[in-house]
C-alpha cells in the first residue's frame, strides 16, 4: 500500500503464508484483517477494493492486515474451495492478534470466507466491526450474521453488479433483516468509486 507497509511470512495450516501489515500512526484501537477476492481469479492482497479497506482501517486507527490465502503470491498450498481459505484467516487471526479488539472485513470471495470466521469467532472475541463488500453470495454459502453483531456490520454492494447480482445478496440478506447499502451505479470492483467506498467504510467504523 505504502512504503511503510510491512511483509511477513506466517505459519499457517497449510505452510507459510504472505502477509501484509499497515499500522496507524498512533497506537492502534485494535486489528482489521482484510479478506481477498477468489484465488483463482486473480484476487490478491493488492487487490484495489482490499487496499481502499485497509486504507480506511488505518486511517480509523486500526492496524490493517491482508493477507495472501493459500497458493496465491508467497503463500503456500492450493485453492481448498473456503474450508482451508477460513482455516487461513484464523490462523493469521490467532498469530497477530490473539487478544484485543477485532475488525473483520471482506470483498467478494473474501466477503463470503469472513462471514464462516465471523461465526466461529464472535462468541469468543471482541468483534468491533464487521465489513462485508461484493459478498459472493450466489456462488458460496454465506453465513448469516449473528443478530447481535448487525449494528456492527456493514454490507455494500454495487446495484450493477455483473460479478454477484444484487439479487443474491439480498436473498442472503433477507431472512437475516439484514440492511444493505446499494451503491447506485455501482459494479463489482467500484471502478471510479473507491474513495466513496472508503468514505462509506470509515463513516461505519467512526459510527
Amino acid at each position: 500500500m505504502n512504503a511503510q507497509t510491512e511483509i511477513l511470512q506466517l505459519d499457517g495450516p497449510a505452510g507459510q503464508l504472505e502477509v501484509a501489515v499497515d499500522r496507524p500512526t498512533a497506537s492502534a484501537r485494535g486489528t482489521a484483517f482484510i479478506a481477498h477476492p477468489h484465488p483463482l481469479h486473480g484476487g490478491t492482497l493488492t487487490n484495489k477494493v482490499v487496499q481502499t479497506l485497509a486504507r480506511a482501517c488505518v486511517l480509523d486507527g486500526w492496524t490493517a492486515v491482508r493477507f495472501n490465502f493459500r497458493g496465491v503470491g508467497r503463500s503456500e498450498g492450493a485453492y481448498d474451495e473456503g474450508r482451508g481459505e477460513l482455516e487461513d484467516l484464523l490462523a493469521v487471526v490467532d498469530a497477530m492478534a490473539p487478544a484485543g479488539p477485532l475488525c473483520l472485513a471482506g470483498f467478494s470471495f473474501g466477503a463470503f470466507v469472513t462471514t464462516h470466521a465471523v461465526q466461529r469467532l464472535y462468541s469468543q472475541r471482541d468483534l468491533q466491526r464487521v465489513v462485508l463488500v461484493g459478498t459472493a453470495a450466489s456462488r458460496f454459502e454465506a453465513m448469516p450474521v449473528p443478530a447481535e453483531l448487525h449494528g456492527r456490520t456493514l454490507v455494500v454492494h454495487g446495484e450493477q453488479d455483473d460479478t454477484v447480482p444484487l439479487s443474491a445478496v439480498m436473498d442472503w440478506a433477507r431472512p437475516q433483516v439484514l440492511p444493505v447499502l446499494v451503491v447506485p451505479g455501482g459494479g463489482h470492483f467500484f471502478h471510479g468509486q473507491l474513495p466513496l467506498l472508503r468514505e462509506l467504510v470509515l463513516r461505519h467504523l467512526r459510527a
